[in-house]
């Protein structure tokens, strides 16, 4: 049988849970604004009895480099300047082929050569040199194909730098500066990062897609990156090395503050936080917190609507003891 002061403490403890439970509800999305009436003290203390119905988790403010940085989706594409086609100013028959494709040439470095339709004894033949160094990466022509002039027969480019052209929506567009560090990312290698820099923001914007072109210039040197592939770029808009961090589910945004619970013991402290910058899972602390400080980062939102009674239960039907 339940004795009156268990009971008591049952009911005591219940009330103020569904209390918080009732309120809590009411914070379900981040940033949700409320009007409190007084103003609470900073601290209050829950028993065992009262911490047993809320799941909190703990965490500790730690310092990590931190940034903050806009994804961004697109593709990889040659530079204009570094690729070139080959074609001929005679028509005649190619009689010898030096090239194949995905041949890596030196500028200079003979092609093709093309015998004449002109009478000659013999015909005179011309041979095509490459304008530029690169790889082949198209071949349009065979051995004894007869050739017309301005046809092209090969094309030429250098892969050792490509640009990575990434859409940027209309409301991001006053985040992207040109010399911005960006970090790349394809299928083929879900492992790798590579770095680029941002070079030109494009002067329109698509009316369709409300968004601009952001080209990245990035180093290819192991021939890793092909044209064409589709890229993820996060551009880096901000970033510390060495910034104060706790998890974002710990912040609370009400009545135009952010906030946390600092824990010290079976005490709680409602502690008003300047942030700075975040990305999915951190945000900065500039104050209002130190390293190795206990903060809530679930249970949260039931200890917001504890401290909002000023610590205390909701009066129970005691009388009906």
């Amino acid at each position: 049988m339940i004795s009156q002061n268990n009971r008591w403490l049952m009911l005591r403890s219940l009330a103020a849970i569904l209390t918080m439970m009732l309120a809590s509800a009411l914070l379900f999305a981040h940033g949700e604004h409320f009007e409190i009436l007084g103003k609470p003290k900073s601290t209050f203390t829950l028993d065992p009895e009262q911490t047993q119905f809320i799941d909190l988790k703990i965490a500790r403010a730690i310092t990590k480099p931190l940034e903050q940085s806009l994804r961004l989706n697109g593709e990889l594409q040659l530079l204009p300047n570094a690729q070139a086609d080959v074609s001929v100013r005679i028509s005649g028959n190619v009689t010898e082929l030096y090239a194949n494709l995905g041949d890596k040439i030196k500028a200079a470095q003979p092609l093709l050569k093309v015998q004449s339709l002109l009478i000659g004894d013999p015909p005179p033949s011309v041979v095509m040199n490459a304008p530029m160094a690169g790889i082949i990466d198209a071949r349009n022509v065979n051995l004894g194909q007869a050739v017309a002039p301005n046809t092209v027969l090969f094309h030429i480019s250098d892969r050792s730098k490509l640009i990575a052209v990434a859409k940027v929506y209309e409301e991001d567009l006053g985040k992207i500066k040109v010399g911005q560090t960006a970090e790349i990312h394809v299928l083929s290698y879900p492992q790798q990062t590579f770095t680029g820099k941002v070079t030109l923001i494009e002067p329109n914007l698509d009316p369709l897609t409300r968004t601009v072109n952001v080209q990245i210039l990035l180093d290819n040197p192991k021939d890793l990156l092909k044209p064409g592939m589709f890229i993820r770029a996060n551009i880096i808009l901000a970033e510390n090395k060495s910034a104060l961090v706790i998890p974002n589910s710990a912040i609370i945004e009400a009545n135009n503050e952010k906030f946390v619970f600092k824990k010290q013991g079976n005490v709680y402290e409602h502690v008003i936080v300047k942030t700075g910058i975040s990305d999915n899972d951190y945000t900065e602390i500039l104050s209002g917190l130190v390293a190795g400080d206990e903060i809530v980062t679930q249970g949260n939102r039931q200890l917001y609507t504890y401290w909002l009674t000023g610590g205390k239960p909701q009066p129970t039907d005691k009388q009906n003891d």
